[in-house]
This record gives C-alpha cells, structure tokens and sequence, in this order.
C-alpha cells in the first residue's frame, strides 16, 4: 500500500532471476526480496528495464508478478512494469498485478511505431481509464525511441490516476523541466533512474531513485537518498564516490549496452543473492574473463558480511 504521497525514497527495480528463458528462479527471488527490505528500502519496481520485461514471456511476467506480490506480502509498495507494443497486453498484466495486490503500474511509451507527442497523450488518454491500479509515466527515450515531453506529462497528469513520472534519461535539466511543470501537483512522484544523478535531483526536489544498484547495496542507495533529502551535502558527496566507484567498473565490463544488466546480475550472484546470473535471450552472461574483472570490482569495495561498509 502506497501510504503516502508523493511515494518517495528507493524503489530498486529487482532484476528478474531466471534459471533459463521460460523459468524463473523462485528460491532466488525470494533471497533477492528479503535483502532488499532488510536493505530499508522503500519499495519495489518489477518487470522494468532491470528486470529484462521486454525479453520475457508474458508466462513469466505474470508469474514474476505473483511471486513478488505473495514474497512481499504488502510490506513495501509494488510497483510492476506493463509497457507493450499492444496497449490490450498492458491492460491485461495490469489486471494480474491488481490481482495480485500490486500498489501501482508503470508504463513506458509503446515502442517500434514512434509516436508523435499528440499521438502519445492520446495513447495514454485511451489507456489510463482502463488500468486498475494508480500510474506511473515510465521516460526511457533510449530504449523506445519517444521522450514523454514536459507538456505531454502536464496533459496526460490531467487525470488524478496518474501518480508519477520515473525518467531514465539521464538528462537533469530534462527531469528539472519535467518537475516544474508539474508543481501544482504536489501529490506527484518525480523519480529518477540513473543512480549516478539521484543524489543531485533529490536535492534540486525529486522523490528518489529507481536504482538499479540497490540490488546489491541497498544501504548505499537509501543513505543516498536520506542524505540528499537532510541536505548533508557533505554525506552526499561521501556516498557519490562509492555510487560512482560501481557504476564505473561493475557497469562497464564489456562493450556492449548490455554491460550493465550482465554486469549487475553476475555481481549479484558472486555477492550469493541470486543463484545464476542467466541474462534472458538475447543477451547471455558473462564468460569467466568478465566475470573475473566483476569479481575484482567487488573486492575493491568495502564489503563485509555481503553488506557495503559506508
């Protein structure tokens, strides 16, 4: 339940544990969930970008929406993507995740046709009366070729239902657009997913970070967010070092844009908070080189008893 609004804090979006492409890792699951509520974190953002949802079937989407929601039993808010191609599929993994007692859906603009601006308001007129549950506008213009402009959200956050806006696209100047022209909506999420810059929009007044790092250190990302939120600029410029010191080796192993995700899932499991580090089709793990080069990441950290010491 969202208990609150604006929802606010560090909503990691949980990368989905697979033992192959139709199958997924349960006992992982279960692991990753319990680490990162132990972790304090302040919700949980399934199926997005992270979560590899556009690469699953819609079998193990549906079955990752129920997994999450029995192992969280409404101890944190749920937030599940339903981005698609087919604007009937949304609706229908929106109406499982209702279900399922999920707290929240977020969508991403439909991806292949590039819509135009009016075209997108449209779309999201048409879908949002449809969907069961509150809605988060998902800006991810690298991955789906369409950027949500700042107007576009004003428009489509005409409708009370639409509680949030999640931007992904690394651009702070964008996200300060977006965030003033929404500030006659106080209720509004604003969240930012690059976890090198949330420290920086959570000062400048977003709500928090949609990060994926907090897989492996959610203490790190929600110190973050408490620092930047109690102004400690110099406790923010103590944890960014660290959010950087990650995001420069674990995240660029490879030279592919799929470097983060493999890089991620393979820390993941030498940290033992997932069995396998299995990327689903079309991308695939790493080889021992790289997972080597992962390994030395992580030794280079202050870690102790799977925990970062900040």
């Amino acid at each position: 339940m969202i208990k609150s609004y604006p929802l606010s804090g560090i909503i990691p979006p949980l990368v989905t544990p697979l033992k192959d492409n139709e199958t997924l890792d349960v006992e992982s699951l279960e692991r990753l969930i319990e680490h990162l509520i132990a972790g304090g974190v302040h919700g949980l953002f399934i199926l997005g970008t992270t979560g590899e949802e556009q690469s699953l079937s819609y079998g193990v989407r549906q079955q990752m929406i129920r997994e999450s929601a029995r192992i969280n039993n409404g101890r944190l808010p749920l937030l599940v993507c339903v981005t698609d191609t087919s604007i009937v599929e949304s609706i229908k993994l929106a109406k499982v995740a209702a279900e399922c007692g999920a707290d929240g859906v977020v969508s991403a603009p439909p991806y292949y046709f590039a819509t135009g601006q009016p075209e997108l308001a449209q779309f999201y007129e048409e879908l949002v009366p449809q969907l069961p549950l509150p809605v988060f506008l998902y800006n991810m213009p690298s991955h789906v070729k369409v950027s949500f402009a700042p107007d576009t959200v004003r428009r489509i956050a005409r409708n009370p239902q639409v509680i949030g806006f999640k931007d992904s696209s690394a651009n702070a100047v964008y996200f300060q657009s977006v965030m003033y022209k929404m500030k006659e909506r106080p209720d509004f999420a604003m969240l930012v997913g690059p976890e090198e810059i949330t420290g920086e929009c959570v000062l400048l007044g977003g709500h928090g970070g949609i990060n994926g790092g907090a897989n492996m250190f959610p203490e790190l990302y929600v110190a973050m967010y408490e620092a930047a939120r109690n102004r400690d600029i110099q406790r923010v410029l103590e944890l960014q070092q660290y959010i950087m010191q990650i995001s420069t080796s674990i995240y660029t192993v490879g030279k592919h844009g799929s470097s983060y995700l493999k890089g991620l899932k393979c820390a993941l499991s030498l940290l033992g908070i997932i069995n396998d580090d299995f990327v689903a089709s079309p991308f695939y793990k790493f080889e021992e080189p790289e997972r080597e080069k992962i390994r030395q990441a992580l030794a280079a950290l202050p870690i102790k008893d799977g925990k970062l010491c900040i």
